[in-house]
Order: C-alpha cells, then structure tokens, then sequence
C-alpha cells in the first residue's frame, strides 16, 4: 500500500473502448488523480489476448507480447502499444503513484495448433466423477506464438503443460464437458465448488509441473525488469492451487529486493474461505472483501428494510482488516458482466463512505463510479440493453479529501439505530480536528456523536446540509444526514 491512508483506484471496466487510448489517457490523468487524493493504480491485462485488440485480457494468449507483435490480428492491445503501456507507467511512477499489474495466470487460449491426446470427460457440474471412459480427442493446446518468434522467451506451451480443456476440435457443439488430459488430476487447494473448482476455461495450467511453475517464475521476473510495477492483482486465484503463491510471490520479491503488493480475486461470499485462503499462503496476498460487496448489494436492493447496523457482519475487513482490499463494483460485477450484481446508484456514495472513511481494509475506486459510463450489450436473457452507470466523482473527491487530511486516530461507532448510523473519527497529532460521519437509508437522521474537539464549528462537505454544527465543551454534537444520503462533518 503506497502512502498514509491509501487508496487505489481500478483504472477500466469492461467496456472500457476498444481504441487502443487508454494508456496514453490514464498517463494524461497521473497528476490529477496523485492530487486528488489516488495513491496506486490497478492497470487491466497488457497482454495479448485471444481477442486481439479487442480483448479485455481475461482470455490470455501470449503474457510476453505487451502491445508489441502482429498476433491475433493487431499489435496493440485493447488499451494500446507496448511503448504507450511503458511511458503510462513512467507518468503514473513519476506522479508518486504505484502501479499493480492484472496478473491473469491461467485462462489460456487461443492456442495456435491443436493436437491428439486422451483425456477423460467430466461434466463441468461434477469435477469428482467421470461421465465416460479415457478417449482420445484433438485438442488446441500447443501454442508457439510465430508472431513474437522466440523473443524475450523461447517457451513454448503444449498439452503436457495444462490439466484439463474445454473443447475438443471432434466435437465443437459439446459445450458441458471437461476433458482431463491422461495422467493428470485437478489440482488441489482449489475452491471446492463443483467438488474440484481447479478448472474454469480455457487451457488449464498444471501447478504440478515444474516447468510450468519455473515459467510463471520467469515471467514475473521478466515483467516486473520490463515495466517496473510495484505488485499485482492476480485474477481468478481460487481455481490455481494456493501452494504455488507463496513460491511464486517470494521469488518474484526476492528478485525485485523490496516488498510487492499483491491481491487476489477470490470470488466467494464466504468469509471462512477467505481467511482460509489467506492463511494458506502465509498472509503473502490480500484478499478482495467479496462478502462486503454482497452487503452492500444487499442494503441497495432492500432500501429501508436493511438493518444497516449489520452492514460489517461477516466482512474481511471487520475480522482481518490488514488483509482486506475493499471495493464497490468491478467489472465482474458491474452490469450485463458474469458476476453481474451492481449496486443500486443511491447506496454507492453510502459505500463508498465505508470504505473510505474508516478504519481497516486498503479501498479500492471502481473506474465507471469516478468517471461514469455508458455501454450497450446483450444480457444473459438474450435481449439487448443499453446501460449508464452515473458518475460519483463529486461525493468521492470530498470522501478523499476527508481521507487524506481527518480519516485519522482512533474510531468510535455509533451503529445503534437498523437506519441510521455514523462513527467519528478523533484525528492524530499531525492530523488533528477529528470527523464525524452519518448516513441513512430511509428517513433524515441524527445522532449526538462525539468528536474529541471541544467547541468547534463542523460543516458538511457533501453540502446536503448547510446549516453548521457546534460541538459542546466536551466535544458533542448533534449531527445530522439527509434521508438516502451520507454526510461527512469536517471542522470548518
């Protein structure tokens, strides 16, 4: 985490276009978004995917290839050239801003020769039980990468390498089946979903290889000499198995010489997995607050009738803050997207407030909540929708401005009323003159709160209410907040 009171911010979203711009915009940004109060960016994949130019980066084809080589039908990646990807970096850095990388290490595709092997099918509902005997089938698993032709690495890929596939070329139309590659087995400490949640698509990594582990060493070294980032999010870490991380994690550091900041995408409303997860790799990477992502979720849909005193029940950043990585939406989330489950416009300011403005848990930006976003895409019922996420950036830019200079000391909650609640922060010495907080999700709401400061006039910066409040000489007050709508009470 770089700096007091972090935050960072996720700079793309699904739908980011497909223009080859970004790097050259989030660069033009770096100054603005280091005064507002960002400290580290999370840039999506800069490799070259299955979909050329158009691909997002979850699809992954060559982690070598940054914009660089004619493959799969362009040079430049979605977001732009090697080059444009390296100068962004340098902006960002000289900025006073980190830098995590979208590590996708899994998810294969794309593969440029298929060939013949046996496997044996399983159905994607039930990874532990077999539907039928060892077959053979033509399988697209060797990748060569003609278009980078050695450079930077001379590995190549083949089916000894991955576990299982998806797809095999005798039968294109199969679309529930997994084929295990003969002598192999899912790798374990993986999600239990399905019995065995190892396999998600594509071309599978085997963690049991060596060579495939010595490869994805090589290339977080190779990455981290080529672009000079400061950690990475890793995508999808509950399907690889969590044994190889702290290999992975401390050669990468050891090679580096100083600390990474790493977090994985563990996508489980479960707090007991998370913490699971999280000890079984040695406390090396944070994890995403997932469960707190489902509160909130919940408290948008239900309006009036969530108790919003329960509003941490169950979260990683109540029970293991210095682990938590906590967030709003991403582009999973966000809408017509797999993990779709968006939150309601009204409850984001509230949200956003709790994760950056209290103690615990390093806050995460959603890019379309700062900046807004406009798409059009099918949803999983086949009809066609055009969306518009509004912008937050108002409400956000005062929540970083109060996180920057009062979200200090010690934290005292009033979680008292299902409504209404707040807490008070009470400043430091080099931060002093304390804050209150209060939100509600149904009626307009009070609460005497106290803020450590004794006679002294508080305003709020969300200009929702304008009339001030005045602490009493034991440094009480009487604070208020709109009915849907949070305040943030700051010392004139």
């Amino acid at each position: 985490m770089n700096g007091t009171n972090g935050v960072m911010m996720q700079y793309f979203h699904w739908y980011s276009p497909a223009d080859g711009t970004l790097w050259e915009t989030v660069a033009a940004k770096s100054k603005e978004l280091a005064a507002v109060g960002v400290t580290a960016l999370w840039l999506p994949p800069a490799y070259k995917g299955i979909g050329g130019g158009a691909e997002v980066g979850y699809g992954v084809y060559d982690l070598y290839d940054l914009g660089e080589f004619y493959q799969k039908g362009s040079i430049r990646t979605k977001y732009g050239t090697r080059q444009q990807y390296l100068d962004a970096i340098a902006e960002l850095k000289a900025a006073g801003l980190q830098v995590y990388a979208d590590g996708v290490l899994n998810l294969r595709m794309g593969a440029d020769k298929a060939v013949p092997c046996r496997a044996t099918p399983y159905s994607k509902g039930d990874r532990i039980n077999h539907k039928g005997p060892l077959q053979d089938i033509t399988s697209w698993t060797h990748f060569t990468f003609p278009g980078r032709n050695g450079k930077h690495s001379t590995f190549e890929w083949h089916w000894q390498h991955f576990d299982a596939v998806d797809y095999e070329a005798g039968n294109p139309d199969d679309y529930n089946t997994i084929y295990l590659f003969e002598g192999k087995r899912f790798d374990d400490e993986v999600s239990e979903e399905f019995g065995n949640f190892a396999y998600l698509m594509g071309c599978d990594l085997d963690c049991q290889s060596k060579d495939v582990r010595d490869e994805l060493i090589s290339w977080g070294k190779w990455y981290l000499d080529t672009t000079g980032v400061d950690g990475f999010r890793l995508d999808a870490i509950k399907h690889i198995a969590a044994w190889f991380f702290p290999e992975w994690h401390d050669a990468l550091e050891k090679h580096a010489g100083k600390e990474l900041f790493m977090v994985g995408e563990y996508w489980a409303n479960s707090l007991p997995a998370l913490q699971w997860y999280i000890d079984d790799v040695g406390g090396r990477l944070t994890a995403f607050d997932v469960p707190l992502h489902f509160n909130f979720y919940n408290a948008g849909r239900l309006g009036s009738n969530y108790d919003l005193r329960c509003i941490l029940d169950g979260t990683l950043v109540k029970e293991r803050p210095t682990h938590a990585v906590t967030f709003v939406d991403n582009h999973d989330s966000q809408p017509l997207q797999a993990l779709e489950s968006s939150i309601d416009p009204w409850f984001k300011p509230l949200a956003y407030a709790i994760i950056l403005l209290r103690q615990g848990g390093y806050p995460c930006i959603f890019h379309p909540d700062y900046y807004g976003a406009e798409y059009d895409d099918k949803g999983k019922d086949g009809n066609s929708y055009h969306i518009s996420m509004p912008s937050h950036r108002f409400l956000i830019d005062k929540f970083l401005h109060a996180r920057q200079y009062y979200a200090y000391g010690s934290q005292c909650d009033y979680f008292d009323h299902p409504n209404t609640i707040g807490w008070a922060r009470f400043g430091d010495e080099e931060h002093p003159g304390g804050m209150a907080v209060l939100m509600s999700n149904s009626g307009d709401g009070w609460k005497w709160m106290e803020t450590g400061h004794p006679d002294t006039i508080y305003s709020d910066i969300t200009n929702h209410i304008t009339t001030p409040v005045v602490t009493n000489n034991d440094g009480w007050g009487e604070f208020m907040c709109v009915g849907g709508k949070v305040s943030v009470w700051l010392p004139k």
